[in-house]
């Protein structure tokens, strides 16, 4: 399990990339600086830069900070630190790039840009169009409570046992939870995102007082939208120990099952407290992420009424 790094003295400089206005506040509420994003992710590099490593990246601007003007970009910007590579994507106008980074220097060089979430696709180069993760985002009802919520992740992690699959539970930074499943690159975009989608449309009808599948917020009352959406082809999700743009700078957090005792969402783990919860981490919650060797089988796809 890979401790955070020890940051050295005050410097504009951070893990090679010279920051300008390095004091600027991004987070003016939590009197966070660009200087505090860039130490933070050169501090828990290791544990991010695996979720980013050589995957198309929408990143979220917010020059000005999370309370100014912000934007999504995904096409590559020229003025990028060196160390911020490119990819290649397909689209339908052309082949544009992307950014894309390998190393902690590439995250701190986007944080130099303004960015304050990282949010990757669920491929990786050179196979993009063949996904090895599935995400999906609980996205609840302002009135559901935290104990409903839990239980709804739950029922999810159950029925990818009964699948023969594992999925891994992590905080959003906001009101909600994603459970996120590694595959083997087997499936294209197109099967990823019907397979997900049966996934989702299961429990829904199995529990349709309590989840939807569909994106229309006039129908989300006293409901949990499973958002399944995220599994298209250029569609992405926060990354793993990204920041996300709202008050007290939170941190979207791999968490363990069993921490679904306390409600930990919104800013529960923030820029400040995220080097000390690893450091302290007895066990890595998603040690088994990247070693985990499992696929979307034909059964599954049948006993989903999938067809491949």
């Amino acid at each position: 399990m890979p401790s955070p790094r020890k940051v050295n003295p005050p410097s504009s400089s951070v893990a090679g990339v010279e920051l300008s206005n390095p004091n600027k506040l991004l987070y003016p509420d939590a009197r966070l600086s660009k200087l505090d994003l860039a130490r933070y992710y050169e501090t828990i590099g290791d544990w991010i830069v695996p979720h980013l490593a050589n995957r198309p990246l929408s990143l979220l601007r917010c020059p000005d900070g999370w309370t100014g003007q912000c934007f999504y970009q995904k096409h590559a910007d020229k003025g990028a630190h060196s160390s911020v590579k490119r990819v290649e994507v397909p689209e339908a106008t052309g082949n544009p790039s992307y950014m894309m980074i390998t190393s902690v220097a590439g995250v701190v060089g986007l944080v130099q840009l303004g960015v304050l979430e990282f949010h990757p696709w669920g491929s990786q180069a050179p196979k993009l169009n063949r996904p090895d993760r599935l995400v999906f985002d609980f996205d609840p009802d302002d009135s559901i409570t935290w104990n409903q919520l839990a239980e709804a992740v739950q029922l999810l992690r159950s029925l990818l046992v009964e699948l023969g699959l594992t999925g891994f539970l992590k905080t959003s930074g906001g009101k909600g939870l994603h459970v996120v499943v590694p595959i083997r690159p087997t499936l294209s975009w197109d099967q990823a995102k019907r397979f997900a989608k049966a996934i989702a449309d299961s429990m829904v009808q199995t529990f349709p007082d309590r989840f939807i599948a569909t994106a229309s917020k006039s129908r989300r009352r006293g409901l949990i939208f499973v958002d399944h959406l995220r599994n298209a082809e250029g569609a992405t999700a926060v990354c793993a120990y990204s920041l996300r743009a709202r008050a007290n700078a939170p941190v979207a957090t791999p968490i363990a099952w069993e921490e679904l005792t306390r409600d930990v969402r919104f800013d529960y783990f923030n820029l400040r407290n995220i080097p000390h919860r690893l450091e302290r981490l007895k066990a890595n919650p998603w040690g088994a992420f990247f070693d985990l060797k499992q696929s979307v089988t034909a059964a599954m796809l049948r006993r989903l009424c999938v067809a491949r």
